[in-house]
């Protein structure tokens, strides 16, 4: 299937089940969903980055390679949907050492802004906790940024993960002090 053949088919959700079962049997055909996927200029294409999660939960270790190469993505991208599915699959998946600092500003940014979409802000501060998890000395200000965001910007969504992660991370911090 060509790239032009995969784009045509994504535009029309009743072909979204055929084009995962598709990549699911048909692997090598998933470079070119994940570039249209990281193409910000062709239209609809925030429904490829969609796909790639369909398929990632069925079959995650097709979308690991693509990993590094979606991080970088992240950085770029302005469409809030394919964040979306962006940091929800990167928060599913260990942080290798070398993209932490990266994106743990870049986490920080997105979850304290107030005008992103709360799926955005949510799996941002999922990252943020996995980011703590790692590097415990984090788990203070994490606390505080959580804190401060549930009482100035909450919603039903920050309020429900922040408080699940907030019992979590009094647990890490008492462990540390």
């Amino acid at each position: 299937m060509t790239e032009n053949e995969l784009y045509t088919l994504i535009q029309s959700w009743e072909s979204i089940a055929l084009v995962v079962r598709h990549i699911s049997d048909f692997p090598e055909n998933l470079d070119r969903l994940m570039s249209i996927a990281m193409n910000d200029e062709l239209d609809k294409s925030w429904r490829a980055m969609y796909l790639a999660e369909l398929i990632h939960e069925k079959h995650p270790e097709l979308i690991v390679p693509f990993l590094p190469a979606m991080t970088e993505f992240l950085l770029t991208t302005q469409n809030a949907s394919k964040k979306r599915h962006l940091l929800k699959l990167i928060s599913l998946h260990d942080i290798p050492e070398e993209k932490l600092a990266l994106l743990l500003n870049f986490c920080i940014e997105e979850f304290t802004n107030a005008v992103e979409p709360i799926a955005v802000r949510v799996h941002a501060m999922q990252i943020l906790f996995n980011i703590a998890q790692k590097e415990p000395d984090f788990t203070g200000e994490l606390i505080s940024l959580i804190e401060n965001e549930i009482e100035y910007h909450g919603s039903a969504g920050i309020s429900s993960r922040g408080g699940k992660l907030l019992k979590k991370l009094y647990g890490i911090r008492r462990l540390i002090t």
